[in-house]
């Protein structure tokens, strides 16, 4: 039914479409519409009755498909028969089809909702007008304008997508560059672990896993040809008939082309010719490229070849190619050297090692004149053939010394090599190389007489003087170099090499003229004085020994070419370079210049000073400041400088004599008050410490004076004069926060809770800013057990302190305490999204993050703080963990060249090396942290400013902080690293209530008696610890620890393997530090 009411369509549509509305107008009436039914009222259905549409298919909107049969197309047709639209696609069938299409085309669409306010229609009003010249143009004018206005912002805008797409780079890599450490990690499989990795499995099914193959039989052109003359339309195998039953026609047999409609005869001649000429098509075009129709610049090709060769990969078509090009290079140009290296050299290649050798002797007779081909034909001959074939060649070009160079290679004995070079010689005289390569194979003696022929006949050679010059005596040697000038006048290594041996025979005195000589004769002869060149040659004499002729030479050029106004800073920066390479006399030479030109000059002379401190002694250290306070009396670092390095020399008489000149020029001054102090306080002279405090509140009030006074007193352990000198001390300066911080330390060492957080609050008041202070009170509370609190100070003192990173890590730490890691990771979300560039934040990020995301996350600290300290030292921290021990000692060094003063790097550097270092690691790495001096990072001021810890130096300091670093990384090893403790404190045996004094011995978990001490080690403040290796100890934690009113148990605290080795070897420093009992 489907298929007649399409053919009923098909045959009425085309009779309507073709005619247009001729079958409705042809009466002058309305077209007749059929009849509705009764049945529908008035609710009628229009297209009821009514012709199908054109390629309607019943039932398409549900899914069903039509089909088209044999019946419906109607019998096979010939290529000549006119075509049949009735099956076309919509819209193409008739040439009334297209003009209504057309006719629509030109039809705007006018409607307001195709109306924009800037761009009108969205077709042209005028479109269907003509387009005359002067709307030709006005279109001109406007793109002229619209590319003007383009060009005006092309290269920023295209500089700014630039920038956008590296960022988004940056930010999204793709997955192949997030999987480059992984692929770059399988250079580190080893072959039996890669061939021990188990084969996948195979889930597929087994028909799927043993598929069958088709069986194909190939079949003659006669078995079809038989077939179709015969008729039998045959392609399935009827079971009932054997081999007969054949239904449909053989694909293809009606079509045009494969078999004449209606004969039924198979042309295979021409199937053949047809396949013949297309391979014959193939094969012209194969050949077209090596026959000599293509065109080539065989120089370029020569070139590339010779460039990508030694790189070659194998492939024989590419060798082939290669091979006819330049045979066709050769044939075309016989007499061009480069050809025929290129063939012997591909040949070579090839394994092909005689052709290369025949190709190239060939090219030898082609181009006897070119030294190329004679070289590249001696290299690929074998030892005594390559001989002959040198001589050959000296025979065609007795003037090439690269020829006679080589053949005195190719000889073995010495002899036979000077033989070849004399009689080169006695050819070419004017060479320098061959006199040079003659000369080394001479004795001395031999050598200088060689040396006196050679200046002779190549006098303009510098390397030939100068070498003439060493081998002869002094007085000699003042000869050759005065001839040298004479023959060139025009070099100023002849100059300083004079002025260097008069410094080697003890001359010094003349190491000045001549270098004074050397700039006005190289002037007279119109040479110009290059600055640089000139501190290069100075920088040399310095490594060679030849001290007085790098500062003579830096005192005669440093001033050419240099404004007045930059002279200053062009010498620092001269001196800095010098100081990088190595060259410390030409810097020394540099600040001493400087000086005498600046003597009032307080940073130079500070320069110069702080350099002999890095790389000079003491006593030129101490000569130099001596004057420098001569002529700055006024710089009290100076003074500082000096007093410090007679007190590091236990000179203590000599730093008070220094101190007290520093008064008289600096009446008052805090900075050397507080120097004087110090010096008294380190030497145990408390009571002159406390008299010259006194006198200093007295002349010199300031609030750092007063908070001493309060320091001294409180580490020496009066706490009531402490507490009355704070009192004091906030009276006249409330704003400073460290009296506050102080006050409240001292009440809460009392344990006088409540006092310590009104000292807390009242700084607060005074100092809302002072985030140490926030930090103190927020831990204090959280000391106490009240952690809302906590979190509620916290919260407040950030609101005061905006895009603090000290508060926010401080309140990620308190939460991540109270085991709350969700709010901890949640708060360090804000805390990076208000402070992006805080490295002390990405550092805590790092490790707050589970072990397989921090190296991502890393990756992001870095981006944003690439030369964040916090941030380089989280990163040597992750290798560390990972046992990457070369990356992580790098980034240890990274670190602390980066910031020096970061207290906290050197402890776990120092750490590291105690763990994976040599001895000789580990004490560069204490030597180093002590001349760098740190003062600040957390764990190293809560070492240095503790008050049992006042008198401690940077070394003893260091290893306070390793052993806080050990303290908390968790039992491995039986040492135990614990605190002495306090006489607020009581050490328990294993029975829990069994009450022993603090020197008692400890029981452990056997019975047996241990001598060490055991600290509250939960307690993170900065404790006094003792060091003990115990082979009695228990590592499981038997021993306990009770502070008074508390209950707590503690167990030991111990160390890795490596690490108890490193304190034992450094049992004497410890000993002396008294950390080891």
């Amino acid at each position: 039914m489907a298929s007649t009411a399409v053919k009923q369509a098909s045959k009425i549509v085309p009779k309507t479409a073709a005619g247009g509305t001729a079958a409705a107008g042809a009466s002058g009436g309305p077209p007749i519409m059929p009849l509705a039914s009764p049945l529908m009222g008035k609710k009628k259905k229009p297209f009821l009755g009514m012709p199908a549409p054109l390629g309607y298919v019943p039932g398409l909107g549900r899914g069903a498909t039509g089909f088209t049969t044999r019946s419906d197309i109607g019998p096979a047709r010939d290529a000549n028969d006119p075509v049949d639209d009735r099956h076309a696609p919509p819209g193409k069938r008739t040439v009334g089809d297209q003009m209504k299409k057309n006719q629509d085309d030109d039809d705007e669409d006018l409607n307001d909702t195709n109306y924009d306010e800037f761009n009108g229609y969205a077709g042209s009003l005028f479109s269907s007008g003509p387009y005359e010249k002067d709307d030709e143009e006005a279109d001109a004018i406007y793109a002229a304008l619209d590319k003007r206005m383009d060009e005006r912002r092309k290269e920023r805008r295209e500089l700014r997508e630039k920038e956008e797409i590296e960022k988004y780079r940056m930010e999204r890599p793709k997955i192949q560059q997030q999987f480059s450490d992984l692929k770059r990690k399988l250079a580190e499989v080893s072959e039996e672990e890669w061939l021990s990795i188990p084969e996948v499995g195979d889930a597929r099914n087994k028909r799927q896993r043993n598929p069958r193959h088709e069986k194909l039989t190939p079949v003659p052109d006669s078995f079809f040809s038989k077939h179709l003359q015969s008729g039998e339309n045959h392609t399935s195998v009827d079971p009932l008939q054997g081999l007969g039953g054949l239904n449909t026609p053989y694909p293809g047999s009606m079509t045009p082309g494969l078999m004449t409609p209606g004969t039924g005869e198979l042309d295979m001649r021409k199937i053949g010719q047809a396949r013949n000429t297309l391979m014959d098509m193939r094969l012209s075009q194969v050949s077209d490229s090596v026959s000599g129709q293509t065109v080539v610049d065989p120089k370029g090709y020569l070139t590339d070849l010779n460039s990508m060769i030694p790189t070659y990969g194998g492939d024989i078509s590419d060798i082939k190619k290669a091979r006819l090009l330049l045979k066709s290079v050769r044939e075309t140009n016989p007499h061009h050297p480069p050809a025929w290296i290129a063939s012997a050299r591909l040949e070579e290649v090839t394994g092909k090692l005689q052709v290369a050798r025949n190709l190239i002797m060939k090219g030898t007779e082609m181009c006897p004149k070119s030294e190329d081909v004679w070289l590249e034909a001696a290299r690929l001959q074998p030892g005594d053939t390559a001989k002959a074939v040198v001589a050959q060649a000296v025979r065609h070009l007795p003037q090439s010394v690269r020829i006679y160079i080589r053949a005195a290679e190719l000889e073995t004995d010495i002899r036979a090599k000077k033989r070849v070079l004399r009689k080169a010689l006695e050819n070419v005289s004017k060479s320098v190389l061959l006199w040079k390569a003659a000369v080394e194979l001479e004795e001395p003696e031999d050598a200088r007489i060689m040396l006196s022929r050679a200046v002779e006949c190549c006098p303009t050679s510098v390397e030939l003087w100068l070498a003439l010059a060493r081998l002869e005596t002094y007085e000699n040697a003042r000869r050759v170099l005065n001839k040298a000038r004479e023959n060139i006048p025009t070099d100023r290594h002849i100059w300083i090499t004079a002025a260097k041996l008069e410094e080697a025979n003890g001359n010094t005195q003349m190491v000045d003229k001549i270098i004074d000589r050397a700039i006005t004769s190289l002037r007279a002869n119109g040479v110009e004085i290059n600055r640089e060149q000139w501190i290069q040659d100075a920088e040399e004499c310095d490594k060679a020994g030849s001290v007085a002729t790098c500062q003579a030479v830096i005192r005669a050029v440093i001033g050419i070419g240099i404004e007045e106004e930059d002279r200053k800073h062009t010498w620092m920066e001269d001196a800095d370079s010098c100081v990088a390479h190595g060259a410390l006399e030409c810097a020394r030479a540099i600040y001493a210049h400087a000086l005498q030109v600046f003597p009032s000059k307080k940073s130079v002379w500070l320069r110069a000073a702080y350099f002999e401190k890095n790389h000079g002694t003491r006593e030129s250290l101490e000569a130099l400041l001596q004057r420098a306070v001569a002529h700055c009396p006024k710089a009290e670092v100076l003074w500082l400088m000096g007093a410090k390095s007679k007190w590091l020399a236990n000179d203590v008489p000599a730093a008070r004599s220094i101190l007290a000149l520093a008064f008289q020029a600096n009446p008052n001054s805090e900075e050397i008050w507080l120097a004087a102090v110090k010096l008294e306080s380190e030497n145990n002279e408390y009571e002159r410490a406390r008299r010259l405090l006194a006198k200093a509140r007295s002349s010199a009030p300031t609030a750092r004076v007063f908070m001493k006074s309060v320091k001294l007193e409180w580490v020496l352990g009066n706490i009531e004069a402490a507490q009355e000198l704070c009192t004091e001390a906030l009276r006249h300066y409330e704003d400073f926060p460290k009296l506050w911080m102080m006050r409240g330390q001292i009440e809460e060492q009392c344990e006088n809770m409540d006092r310590a957080r009104e000292a807390y609050n009242q700084g607060l008041k005074k100092c809302p800013h002072s985030v140490p202070l926030w930090s103190l009170l927020s831990r204090l509370e959280e000391g106490v057990g009240q952690l809302t609190r906590a979190r509620a100070i916290l919260e407040k003192s950030r609101l005061k302190n905006p895009q603090s990173p000290e508060l926010w890590l401080e309140s990620v730490r308190l939460e991540y305490r109270a085991g709350l890691k969700n709010i901890a990771n949640t708060l360090m979300a804000k805390a990076l999204q208000e402070c992006p560039n805080s490295g002390i934040l990405w550092a805590e990020a790092v490790f707050l993050e589970a072990r397989p995301q921090r190296k991502t996350k890393s990756v992001d600290a870095l981006k944003k703080c690439e030369h964040d300290p916090h941030v380089l030292l989280a990163v040597a921290k992750l290798f560390w963990s990972e046992r990457k021990i070369t990356k992580a000692r790098e980034w240890f060094l990274r670190t602390v060249k980066i910031e020096p003063d970061l207290g906290d790097a050197w402890g776990l550097f120092y750490k590291f090396e105690l763990q994976h270092g040599t001895e000789e690691q580990q004490e560069e790495v204490r030597k180093r942290c002590e001349n760098a001096e740190p003062r600040h990072g957390e764990l190293w001021c809560a070492e240095s400013k503790h008050v049992l810890n006042w008198q401690k130096k940077t070394g003893e300091i260091l290893a306070l902080v390793f052993l806080e670093n050990v303290s908390r990384s968790g039992p491995q090893h039986d040492v135990a690293i614990t605190r002495q403790p306090t006489r607020d404190e009581l050490c328990v045996g294993q029975e829990f209530g069994e009450t022993l004094s603090p020197s008692s011995p400890i029981h452990d978990g056997d019975g047996n008696r241990s001598s060490c001490y055991v600290g509250d080690v939960e307690n993170h403040g900065a404790p006094r610890w003792t060091v003990r290796s115990d082979s009695n100890l228990c590592s499981g934690g038997s021993a306990k620890i009770l502070r008074r009113g508390e209950k707590k148990k503690a167990g030991l605290v111990t160390m890795s393997p490596a690490e108890s080795k490193a304190i034992l070897r450094n049992s004497q420093l410890l000993t002396e530090m008294g950390l080891l009992v």
